[in-house]
């Protein structure tokens, strides 16, 4: 019989969406606050893959990623969802964009196999997390690059986007190995 054991601590990161850099910048603020340095951060790049988020958040839309330093334990994805939609409320409540929501902050985390996302919808293939938060594994790591699944998003199958998944992917296999060694 197979015994329960913790799961190792995951590469925590966050995608942002905005018409607006400034917003990055806020939201960038607000997650350091919560959970330490960024240790890898992605450009701007555009986000040219669906008008779903136009009519609240305006355009052109742009996205941003960023990798926390710190390692985390997985099973808190559902509680940093709840806090990432919550720094989404306060910077709208601010009034310093024109939008109704200047910033969208997705967070997931990396592991050696796969990329995990948290998400706020059901679907078919998402487990419920609690606290009205789902999961779903978003891209699988197989045969030495990231293999998409039928519900990966269009963006999330990007050579750009997987190139900053490799890197984030990279920094934790380093992580975990130094706090291995003796």
């Amino acid at each position: 019989m197979a015994e329960p054991r913790p799961a190792e601590p995951v590469r925590l990161f966050v995608g942002m969406l905005s018409a607006f850099v400034d917003a990055f910048d806020a939201a960038e603020a607000e997650l350091v606050a919560q959970w330490g340095p960024v240790d890898l951060k992605s450009d701007p790049l555009p986000h040219e893959f669906t008008d779903y988020y136009r009519g609240e958040m305006g355009g052109p839309l742009l996205r941003r990623f960023m990798g926390f330093d710190r390692l985390v334990d997985p099973a808190g994805l559902a509680e940093i969802k709840r806090e990432t939609n919550a720094i989404e409320q306060r910077l709208a409540a601010t009034g310093r964009w024109p939008v109704a929501r200047p910033v969208n902050l997705d967070p997931g985390y990396v592991t050696p196999a796969k990329l995990v996302l948290a998400s706020c919808k059901d679907y078919t293939h998402r487990i419920y997390l609690g606290g009205g938060v789902y999961a779903e594994t978003t891209l699988a790591y197989t045969g030495g690059r990231w293999q998409a699944h039928p519900w990966t998003y269009p963006d999330y199958r990007t050579a750009e986007y997987h190139a900053f998944f490799d890197r984030l992917r990279e920094q934790l296999l380093a992580a975990r190995k130094e706090v291995r060694r003796p």
